[in-house]
C-alpha cells in the first residue's frame, strides 16, 4: 500500500525534528485509528546496544497519532494542533527492534473528552508485536 504521507513530507505533519522523527510514513489514517510505518537506523538517538530503547517506542506510538492527526487538520486547512503525553498505561514491550528492522505502528483512540485524546497503541515489526500501551495525549489550543 502506498502511503499517504512519505518521509520527504512527513515533517509537515508532526511537531518534532531531527533527531526525535521518530515515523517514516503514514500508511493510513481515519479520524480514529491510523498506521504508520518507521525504519530503525544506525543514527536513532533512542538507541541502547543496537537497540530501540522504550522512549523510542513510545515516541513512535506518539509520532503516529500526531502525524494522523496533523494529516487531518491539513486536509481541512486547520492550524496543527501540538500534543503532549499526559501519561502511558499498560505498557508492554515484547521485543526490542534492532537496527534495520522495520516498524508497523497502529493506534486507535478510545475516548476523547475536550482535549484530551486516549489511545491504544501497538508497534509489530515482522509481522510480530513488540510493544502495546494505552497512552493520555493532551491537545494544546491553538489561537
Amino acid at each position: 500500500m502506498k502511503p499517504i504521507v512519505t518521509k520527504e513530507n512527513i515533517l509537515e505533519y508532526i511537531p518534532q525534528r531531527p533527531p526525535m522523527v521518530m515515523v517514516d510514513t503514514l500508511i493510513s489514517s481515519t479520524l480514529k485509528s491510523a498506521t504508520s510505518g518507521f525504519k530503525v537506523r544506525e543514527d536513532n538517538i533512542f538507541l541502547k546496544q543496537d537497540q530501540l530503547d522504550s522512549p523510542g517506542l513510545i515516541e513512535n506510538i506518539a509520532q503516529t497519532a500526531a502525524a494522523s492527526a496533523g494529516f487531518h487538520f491539513k486536509t481541512n486547512d486547520l492550524p496543527v494542533k501540538v500534543g503532549f503525553i499526559g501519561s502511558i498505561k499498560k505498557l508492554k514491550i515484547h521485543a526490542w527492534p534492532k537496527i534495520g528492522d522495520e516498524l508497523t505502528t497502529t493506534i486507535e483512540e478510545v475516548n476523547e473528552v475536550m482535549n484530551v485524546k486516549i489511545i491504544e497503541g501497538s508497534i509489530s515489526c515482522n509481522g510480530k508485536l513488540t510493544a502495546s500501551c494505552e497512552m493520555k495525549i493532551f491537545l494544546m489550543e491553538t489561537t
